[in-house]
């Protein structure tokens, strides 16, 4: 286990930018545990984002989601949150309080290229609102919040994990 790493690191980005696969990895790594919020509002919500959406609207989403993240205390991991947590101040004060937050940035045309899935993905996204917008209204949030961003594109989900742990823990030993 790594003693010069931050206690969590706490992954924020767009929807396909990666979050949970190299959260994973990430956690692997440095021998940390691995939370993805996006599991966690599911196992409380007993149904998929979509279904949440769906039967319950984006308010309530939103709702849920700013409860299960601020309900978080863990220790020693890596936090791979949905994309729409930048919505809530608490969420995110919450998130920075507990870990050190982590921008995935990937260019809109490679996210567009892996998000194929928006109507069964549960996107938080207007009705008239496309994913172009999506990422215009979101980028600024995400740089705001976050204390390091990660350019991933070109970059491997392997090549990104030992990028963040270089940058936070000082080296990719």
């Amino acid at each position: 286990m790594r003693q010069d790493c931050p206690d969590n690191i706490v992954l924020v980005g767009m929807p396909g930018a990666g979050k949970s696969s190299i959260g994973v990895l990430l956690a692997k790594r440095l021998g940390y545990q691995f939370i993805d919020t996006d599991l966690l509002m599911q196992g409380e919500a007993h149904c998929r984002l979509q279904q949440i959406i769906a039967h319950h609207g984006l308010a309530a989403f939103r709702d849920l989601e700013e409860r299960v993240v601020c309900k978080l205390a863990p220790h020693r991991t890596v936090i791979a949150t949905g994309g729409s947590v930048v919505y809530s101040n608490a969420a995110m004060a919450h998130l920075q309080q507990i870990g050190r937050l982590v921008y995935l940035d990937l260019p809109l045309e490679d996210l567009q290229r892996r998000v194929r899935n928006m109507d069964s993905r549960g996107l938080v996204i207007d009705p008239n609102e496309t994913f172009a917008d999506l990422y215009a209204r979101r980028t600024p949030l995400y740089r705001q919040y976050a204390e390091m961003t990660i350019p991933c594109g070109g970059r491997n989900q392997e090549e990104i994990a030992a990028a963040i742990e270089g940058a936070l823990c000082g080296n990719t030993g």
